[in-house]
């Protein structure tokens, strides 16, 4: 929150990362009850960030980390103040993650776990002192992603899905994007509508421009 950004501001962080619980395999929040939704964290805390830039001229970056499954996503953290994003699952998902690919029901998938897994034995991160030593419960999952290929041919599709974006609210730059989109609250209706409905689909493979050599 705005308070939490100011208090790592005043300590030197180079940039702060928002974000508790909402990494698609983090199990924070059910654990311990701690956390915030990922848009309100960041639309505060890039409040605090221009704040805290007009007060002492001095800029710190923010980071929105967890809640991104789909390209659109990025597109809304960028328009909510963020200045980058972590892409822990969209990266797990390629070709160049260095993750075993596994046939699971048919489908290729790859690993991805959390760093509070009780896999990743990331034990010094998640210590609670004293004499027990080690992580006393789990904060993340051990899990699958689909397979998407290699990293080139996603990353630019996901880079035209933002550019596009980006024309539609007529800003040349992340900071004009910033500017001049509009956010608003919308229904669960709202989301379904949104989508393709109402209508039997003759091929459900996402649409993905073809090149000719």
């Amino acid at each position: 929150d705005a308070e939490g950004f100011r208090f790592l501001a005043d300590a030197g962080a180079d940039f702060i990362k928002i974000g508790i619980g909402g990494g698609s395999i983090c199990i924070t929040r059910e654990q311990k009850g701690i956390g915030r939704g990922q848009a309100t964290a960041t639309i505060e805390v890039a409040k605090a960030r221009d704040e805290y830039f007009e007060e002492t001229g001095v800029y710190i970056p923010i980071c929105s980390d967890g809640g991104i499954v789909y390209d659109h996503h990025l597109t809304l953290a960028l328009a909510m103040g963020a200045d980058f994003v972590m892409l822990g699952r969209y990266f797990a998902r390629f070709d160049e993650s260095p993750t075993n690919k596994v046939n699971i029901n048919g489908s290729y998938m790859k690993e991805y776990w959390g760093e509070g897994s009780a896999r990743a034995r990331n034990w010094q991160r998640y210590d609670l002192g004293g004499d027990k030593k080690g992580m006393s419960f789990e904060e993340g999952v051990d899990s699958y992603v689909p397979y998407a290929g290699t990293l080139k041919d996603n990353v630019d599709l996901t880079l035209s899905k933002v550019k596009s974006t980006m024309c539609n609210c007529g800003a040349l730059t992340i900071p004009e994007l910033q500017e001049k989109a509009k956010l608003t609250v919308v229904s669960s209706t709202s989301i379904v509508e949104g989508g393709a409905h109402d209508v039997v689909l003759k091929d459900k493979t996402p649409y993905v421009s073809s090149t000719i050599h």
